[in-house]
């Protein structure tokens, strides 16, 4: 499902914000700073009003050791003694299913929808929305 600008859509799930508030006006790191949450329903309609470009998700350690660990062997396994071969070769496939699984997901679409009760959700996953 792809959103649009202008699309009404709702959120597919229920959504609870938690972190630090400061002021519109205030600096982050402000005196002013308090510990906050808000809880957001299923169902809480609003409007996309952008659709951020797809992006690659962020690499888990798996993700990033079996790339590191495939290079490695690309490029100079030919050259390894044979028990060196093996042994890089059994850490490569014990990564494989990391790597799979983020191959599968492909690139995150974020996208910034204002609710109809006000609130703005920036950046937010696209796939937290259904089209209304």
């Amino acid at each position: 499902m792809t959103l649009q600008e202008g699309q009404r859509v709702t959120l597919a799930a229920d959504l609870r914000l938690a972190g630090t508030v400061v002021p519109a006006e205030g600096s982050p790191a402000g005196e002013d700073a308090v510990a906050a949450s808000l809880s957001l329903a299923s169902g809480v309609a609003g409007t996309v009003e952008r659709v951020d470009a797809p992006r690659e998700r962020e690499q888990s350690h798996e993700v990033r050791e079996y790339e590191r660990l495939k290079a490695l062997l690309d490029d100079f396994g030919h050259q390894m003694p044979p028990a060196s071969r093996r042994q890089l070769e059994e850490q490569v496939a014990s990564l494989e299913p990391a790597w799979a699984a983020h191959r599968e997901h492909g690139p995150r679409v974020t996208v910034r929808v204002r609710l109809d009760n006000g609130f703005v959700l920036d950046e937010a996953h696209a796939d937290l929305f259904t089209p209304a």
